[in-house]
């Protein structure tokens, strides 16, 4: 093996990657190897429940400025509030609930979600008091919960009544001015109907299914009046929490509004009522990201309902893109460790860089192509998508060229069962630099520039200087910003990852 060779070998070796030379000796094929590191990345990930409708669970045990970044794979933590909380008196509102925690983790690059309630077992008044003494109507009704008798006196509001619509079309046209289309919202729940947001009255006002639709049909549409720009989710107990089915009209109309669906019975109950909507998921994942939401963890467990094996099953049956941590997070991961690793491989997307190929020699303005093989080993499509971009860094580190291939689209890698991802290989035209004419000026100034030393005296000017580079490889926006981390070795901690060297020479 000649030197040249020697260092190639080398190279690969640092890279995590087995290499080997095509038959003409001309090109470089790398086989990365796959980190196997759970991945943050938009629209996917674990979700954090921060308030779970009460201030004290679960996010209270957390240090200041905690983002969970030591829970593998956990990028949204969520919000889960009353209305009366957070509009205490009509127009005068409470958001520092919210940035008061949320501020860290947008500063990590995470995402935040939201849901707001209008109707819970804990509070009398979970829609403001002040909506009632606004001549809203509703119903005093007492809830009981397993083991504890009902005592309390609680308020619903009745749904279809105009000065609680009014005023619920209020509190949402402040809120979207803060959140909708704001990209670090991850989803808002459609949350002001029903029992702790989920379209639950058996306890209550006990609603038929046609009231319930009915009511549905106006929540999706004052939503979506007003985050427009925003992923909006709709609770699956909205069709009744333990009626079977794969469609039905309060889904299929969220749905045709492009709202998607939340899957909140996993693990409520033991197998083989463990969920009871994983047919509705199939509507809604191949355009839309699904979301489940396993029950406490704790009370799962009391129940002897909580099986991990399940947990992770009704990511795959689900086509799953986001999975609660309903519970305290570090006793969460303490007990389920290996399920959360397991989950991390499959939930979402996740794109693996399996074959790339390219030129070891480039000449400046001329065409080549880099070919590569991607699949994606997730349960779920890369909805946003993104863009194949190739970028050339000098040894300081510095980019000099990027060359992007909007052709690529990583939203067109299909989705397939464990063990049998589809590789798809694409080639991307690529050119490195432009090659000038030297200008035309007059002589006076050619001698000056000749005194001087600064006039490129050839044939034409290069845009890149000629010099061996190393090539990284990322996804995401059309302009080359890398977006979509890979589980890939060699990272630039900017979601570009080095897959081997180039050397660019001059012209002929």
């Amino acid at each position: 093996m000649d030197i040249q060779k020697l260092r190639l070998f080398a190279t690969a070796c640092l890279l995590g990657s087995a290499l080997a030379v095509c038959a003409d000796d001309a090109c470089v094929v790398v086989r990365p190897n796959n980190t196997g590191e759970a991945l943050i990345n938009p629209g996917m990930g674990w979700v954090c429940f921060h308030y779970s409708n009460r201030l004290w669970a679960y996010g209270s045990r957390l240090r200041p400025g905690d983002t969970l970044d030591w829970f593998p794979g956990a990028s949204v933590v969520y919000f889960r509030l009353p209305w009366c909380y957070l509009e205490p008196e009509e127009g005068k509102f409470r958001w520092d609930l919210i940035d008061s925690y949320a501020a860290s983790w947008i500063a990590q690059g995470k995402r935040i979600a939201l849901r707001v309630t209008a109707c819970e077992n804990r509070f009398r008044y979970a829609t403001p008091e002040w909506v009632q003494k606004a001549g809203a109507k509703g119903l005093d009704y007492r809830f009981s919960t397993i083991g504890k008798p009902a005592e309390e006196m609680l308020w619903e509001p009745d749904y279809l009544d105009p000065v609680f619509l009014k005023k619920l079309d209020g509190f949402l046209a402040a809120m979207a001015k803060r959140y909708n289309g704001n990209p670090s919202v991850a989803f808002i729940d459609i949350g002001t109907f029903g029992m702790w947001g989920e379209g639950h009255t058996g306890g209550t006002s006990k609603l038929s299914q046609e009231e319930t639709d009915k009511r549905v049909k106006v929540q999706v549409d004052l939503y979506k009046k007003h985050f427009p720009d925003t992923l909006l989710c709709i609770s699956d107990d909205v069709a009744g929490g333990s009626r079977p089915g794969n469609s039905f009209p309060s889904t299929d109309y969220a749905f045709s509004k492009g709202v998607t669906f939340r899957d909140d019975s996993i693990l409520v109950q033991k197998a083989p009522k463990q969920w009871y909507h994983a047919g509705v998921a199939q509507t809604f994942w191949p355009t839309l990201p699904v979301i489940l939401e396993h029950e406490h963890y704790g009370l799962s467990k009391e129940r002897n309902a909580w099986d991990p094996a399940l947990l992770l099953e009704s990511v795959e049956q689900h086509h799953a893109s986001y999975m609660s941590i309903h519970w305290w997070p570090d006793k969460f991961l303490k007990e389920n460790r290996d399920v959360v690793n397991r989950i991390n491989r499959r939930l979402g997307y996740r794109l693996e860089l399996r074959e790339a190929a390219f030129p070891r020699e480039v000449r400046v303005g001329e065409p080549f192509t880099v070919n590569t093989s991607w699949a994606n080993v997730g349960v779920a499509p890369c909805y946003a998508g993104g863009s194949l971009a190739f970028t050339l860094k000098n040894r300081d580190g510095k980019i000099v060229w990027l060359s992007v291939d909007e052709t690529f689209d990583a939203r067109s890698l299909p989705v397939a069962p464990t063990g049998q991802a589809r590789v798809v290989s694409h080639p991307s035209a690529c050119t490195v630099g432009i090659v000038t004419p030297i200008p035309v000026i007059n002589d006076g100034v050619v001698k000056h520039l000749k005194q001087t030393g600064d006039y490129p005296f050839s044939a034409n000017v290069p845009t890149i200087k000629p010099g061996t580079y190393g090539l990284y490889v990322s996804v995401g926006k059309r302009d080359g910003s890398p977006v979509i981390a890979l589980p890939l070795p060699n990272g630039d901690k900017a979601r570009r990852y080095k897959i081997g060297e180039i050397k660019v020479i001059g012209t002929k």
